[in-house]
């Protein structure tokens, strides 16, 4: 079954550099797409083994799986890891189906070969790491920069508002007081209800500029989510939704703007409410580490496609129809986050809806 003669072995050392040549000019060719890479990898790695028909070759790398063909139940094989930088991101095995195949039928050749494969595929993959990196920080520079500017056109537009909505309010106020007809009582009311509602989005406007003070104090984090539940059990009734409190450990503190971070639970949960249908339960949970604590809010709502959770913290992006919200609320809690030192992220809920988990530093005595 080995290969005895000269020409024999030199045939199978053709086929090795052969393959070594095609897999680097199809490495190289395809740079960016890394799934036909792959591809084409196992197809022309299953050529260089001794019987290629029989051969079949699978690779795993992170989550993603290729094979040249359906593995039968039981096989003999030879294996190398792929580890990138230096972790264990997965694997290549050639097999062969048994009882047909023994493991002896295996060339030493054939290993070392499949080594260097996998070497070639870990340069290869380290680079398709870096670039990816290397794209995602030049991303995030230009997000930075853009909400930078925007940032300081929203603070003088709030600034601007501000004043001349809280005449109009004050003004409106002081006319109600007096003896009017009913229609211009119900008149100036819509003018009252308007210019507060207008308050309300300057207020998150100076949030998402950074221009509202903030004071920093070493609260009890249990009390604050309590109080933000209480608040918003009317709404919770009215849209028979159902919510549940767990806490890992009531006694949890951390150094926090009381207004702000009551301000980005009010935000999400209205959030997670809006979505949420009538019977579904909101699950609020709090944990920790030795660091850290953490907040998740699951709903049951129809969930975020990965598409919008890459821009659902983006200033003045809605899903709402127009007139029932401004696109500001989810990014001024990450704003807010942020200013904390804490990180916010969107998952998938199972088996639908979405959990936000809020990440933010504990109060560590010293």
């Amino acid at each position: 079954m080995f290969p005895t003669t000269t020409k024999e072995k030199l045939k199978e050392r053709i086929k090795e550099l052969e393959c070594l040549y095609e897999i680097s000019t199809i490495i190289n060719q395809h740079y960016d797409d890394v799934n036909s890479i792959f591809e084409e990898v196992i197809l022309s790695l299953k050529k260089a083994w001794r019987f290629p028909y029989n051969a079949i070759v699978e690779l795993k790398i992170e989550d993603n799986l290729f094979l040249t063909d359906t593995l039968p139940e039981e096989t003999v094989f030879q294996y190398a890891k792929i580890i990138t930088y230096k972790q264990e991101l997965g694997y290549v095995k050639v097999h062969y189906p048994t009882p047909q195949f023994t493991q002896e039928i295996f060339l030493q050749e054939e290993l070392i070969l499949l080594f260097t494969i996998s070497n070639e595929i870990n340069a290869f993959y380290e680079k398709h790491l870096s670039r990816e990196r290397e794209a995602l920080l030049k991303q995030n520079a230009a997000r930075v920069d853009r909400l930078s500017i925007l940032g300081e056109i929203t603070a003088g537009i709030a600034h601007e508002l501000n004043t001349p909505l809280g005449n109009i309010l004050g003004y409106a106020e002081l006319i109600l007081q007096n003896k009017l007809e009913e229609q211009t009582r119900q008149d100036l009311i819509k003018i009252t209800n308007a210019a507060i509602y207008s308050r309300e989005i300057v207020k998150k406007l100076m949030f998402f500029s950074c221009e509202m003070p903030y004071s920093m104090e070493i609260l009890e984090i249990k009390p604050i989510v309590t109080q933000v539940l209480s608040f918003l059990e009317p709404k919770f009734n009215k849209q028979g939704v159902n919510h549940i409190l767990d806490f890992e450990n009531s006694k949890l503190k951390a150094q926090l703007d009381n207004v702000q971070f009551t301000q980005v639970l009010f935000n999400i949960l209205l959030n997670s409410l809006y979505v949420s249908p009538k019977g579904s339960t909101i699950k609020i949970s709090v944990t920790n580490d030795d660091a850290d604590f953490y907040i998740e809010i699951a709903d049951e709502g129809s969930g975020i496609s990965d598409e919008l959770k890459a821009i659902v913290f983006d200033p003045f992006y809605t899903t709402k129809p127009l007139g029932e919200g401004t696109g500001l609320g989810l990014s001024v809690v990450h704003g807010i986050i942020k200013s904390h030192k804490g990180d916010i992220k969107i998952s998938d809920n199972k088996p639908k809806g979405a959990i936000f988990t809020i990440m933010l530093p504990l109060y560590l005595k010293g």
